[in-house]
């Protein structure tokens, strides 16, 4: 579970935030399509690579989440990712169909893959890393580089820098529909990313657990009150609850899809249409079922002056994390509501797989 980072004074201060910095310019850089370096490797990101960069690679090697190797039967010689060697032009549309699962009904045929057994560089595990805080497809084409550019370490340990550099940038009072007592919380990091928000109903007391809500923002359950998910109904429920238990906060993450992005997880409610489940969309896109950093929940409590909670959630996943990121949990609450003909499968799969208290 990733842990919560003290901030700290001084150089090694300093340092943090310009290495979540380096990162933060880094995964911009993919997006866009440019190559990045690390630790002498050229890495390109499979979904934003244009064709005249590729063209140019030499010796170039596509490295995958295991996740995405198993869908693709690669056996597994290497810890955390598997690089295959790439011969021949090397085109984007080829590329991304091996990525991407959403194109595999379309692109069915590829293969046989062979993973090379080599001891793999750090770089291209951090390189994976990188393109997921790019909210990328987690797969990225690589070959030696001239230049060292940044260093490994610093884009694998970024859920620890992050959080310990997000601060409060503003708050205001913003009454909500029965909850009028309230207060919205702005919070930034260095790494120049999406803010998160605490909405902090009434004044509750910092000596004592404090009543809770963690929830991950959903554009389409939140916003659009989408049916195939029952987060809008969560986050409407959470404030109705914490209003008539005289106060609490709620913490608005900005992960969403579980920390994959809302294109992918727009990916993955395509995978679902062809009859895979929420977990299996996620695994099949080369994440983790669960992406989120929980570290930035426990420093914005910090920042609140909140050190224990009473959490309200049916997943055991945020009980343990907020344990492990140094939170006290005194108490779980349960916060569940009726299903409907969409979502109920959702339901089912979070209860059956992910040990949900459904």
């Amino acid at each position: 579970m990733p842990r919560p980072s003290r901030p700290s004074s001084g150089l090694h201060s300093s340092w943090q935030g310009k290495a979540v910095t380096r990162v933060a310019r880094a995964a911009l850089a993919l997006r866009r399509g440019e190559p990045v370096t690390i630790e002498g490797i050229a890495v390109l990101a499979v979904e934003t690579a244009p064709d005249h960069r590729l063209l140019k690679l030499k010796g170039a090697r596509l490295v995958l989440t295991h996740a995405r190797a198993k869908t693709l039967k690669i056996r597994l010689y290497t810890p955390d990712v598997v690089a295959l060697a790439l011969e021949g032009r090397l085109a984007s549309r080829t590329l991304r169909a091996v990525a991407d699962p959403t194109a595999d009904l379309s692109e069915p045929l590829k293969g046989p893959f062979e993973a090379l057994r080599e001891t793999l560089p750090a770089a291209y595990r951090a390189g994976v890393k990188l393109a997921k805080l790019a909210g990328l497809l987690p797969a990225i084409v690589v070959t030696k580089a001239k230049a060292e550019g940044l260093s490994a370490k610093e884009i694998l340990d970024y859920e620890d820098l992050a959080p310990a550099s997000l601060a409060i940038v503003t708050r205001a009072r913003v009454p909500l529909e029965g909850a009028e007592d309230t207060e919205l919380i702005a919070f930034r990091s260095a790494d120049a990313g999406p803010e998160h928000y605490a909405i902090l109903i009434g004044h509750p007391p910092r000596n004592k657990p404090v009543l809770m809500r963690l929830h991950s923002e959903c554009f389409t359950g939140d916003l659009l009150s989408s049916l195939r998910c029952d987060c809008g109904t969560q986050l409407r429920g959470a404030i109705e609850t914490i209003s008539k238990a005289g106060g609490g906060v709620l913490l608005y993450l900005a992960q969403e899809g579980r920390g994959i992005g809302l294109i992918n997880k727009l990916r993955a409610y395509r995978l679902q249409d062809q009859g895979f489940d929420t977990l299996e969309a996620n695994t099949r896109l080369g994440f983790q079922i669960d992406e989120r950093l929980y570290g930035v929940a426990a420093r914005m409590l910090e920042l609140l002056g909140y050190n224990a909670v009473k959490l309200m959630t049916n997943n055991p996943l945020k009980v343990e994390a907020l344990k492990a990121a140094g939170i006290e949990v005194a108490k779980r609450v349960p916060h569940k509501f009726p299903s409907n003909v969409h979502n109920r499968s959702y339901l089912a799969t979070k209860k059956t797989k992910a040990g949900h208290w459904l």
